[in-house]
């Protein structure tokens, strides 16, 4: 069945309303940053680039390195550009913009979504400096409220437990990314498990002239604790999009990994002097093994 108009929403030009993007815009292997400034950081690298377009916060650049094409784009902050983008991305590849219908299962196309985002950490351990790779994302946003997401007994008893540790009145969300590509991409790095906030100063324990309604919050997340036959669950580092980038990419069947420069350590009060120099050697990292 054709999908309304209402509901895929494609320019005069025929490309998705959002990212501003034809099907044949983008690569398999797609590096998305925050930051639209942060878009040329990456494609500086590049051999040559042959498609560059803007549209709001979503800047992407597509280029070849080493003989790969690689397209990178910015998302802007929080889950919900994440929900745009991951369902813009899907739709490029896996909707026929011609007919309007979803292709068949047999013809999906699963694209390699990689994260290369800054990050702070809860734990004195990981210290300013590191790359993280996170395993699984725990989101305290509301995204999945709308979505029918089916989580692991474990990633129901992470959530769980965090839920009664905040006595929060809603259930957050945990999902593990992909594992292939954090063996491909996380060689080195801290493996941990991500925190995604649905702001960047109450819900990271931040005080400027308000006070929080939970006043420890941030020692919560520090002492979280939850043991299974696979280990110690701890929480590493928080930052505002990787739930909803593993949890859209578990539905519409996406490999995907989060990729973290620490530039903040909020158990010793830190923040990094050469945050941009930590966040290129990651680009860099992430460009060569790709």
């Amino acid at each position: 069945m054709a999908i309304p108009e209402s509901e895929l929403i494609l320019n005069k030009d025929g490309s998705i309303y959002h990212l501003n993007l034809l099907p044949d815009h983008i690569s398999d292997t797609i590096i998305t940053v925050g930051d639209p400034d942060r878009v040329p950081s990456v494609s500086q690298h590049f051999d040559s680039i042959e498609t560059v377009i803007q549209k709001r916060e979503f800047v992407t650049h597509v280029g070849y390195y080493r003989g790969k094409r690689i397209t990178v784009i910015s998302t802007g902050m929080g889950t919900d550009n994440i929900d745009i983008l991951l369902n813009e991305l899907d739709a490029l590849v896996n909707i026929d913009f011609v007919t309007r219908e979803p292709r068949p299962l047999e013809e999906r196309i699963a694209l390699r979504i990689i994260r290369v985002g800054t990050s702070g950490s809860l734990q004195a351990d990981i210290p300013v400096g590191s790359h993280l790779v996170s395993e699984h994302a725990v989101g305290l946003d509301s995204l999945m409220q709308f979505y029918p997401l089916v989580e692991t007994g474990l990633e129901v008893e992470v959530a769980r437990g965090i839920q009664q540790s905040l006595q929060l009145d809603y259930r957050p969300y945990c999902v593990r990314g992909s594992d292939l590509l954090r063996e491909q991409l996380g060689v080195g790095m801290v493996t941990g498990n991500t925190l995604t906030c649905p702001g960047f100063y109450g819900p990271q324990g931040r005080v400027l002239r308000l006070d929080l309604r939970l006043p420890n919050l941030i020692e919560q997340f520090q002492q979280f604790r939850h043991q299974s036959a696979e280990g110690e669950f701890r929480l590493t580092n928080f930052e505002m999009e990787t739930a909803g980038y593993y949890a859209l990419g578990r539905m519409l069947g996406h490999e995907v990994v989060s990729l973290n420069a620490i530039v903040a350590n909020r158990a010793s009060g830190e923040f990094a002097t050469n945050s941009e120099a930590i966040i290129n050697d990651l680009i860099i990292k992430t460009l060569d093994r790709v």
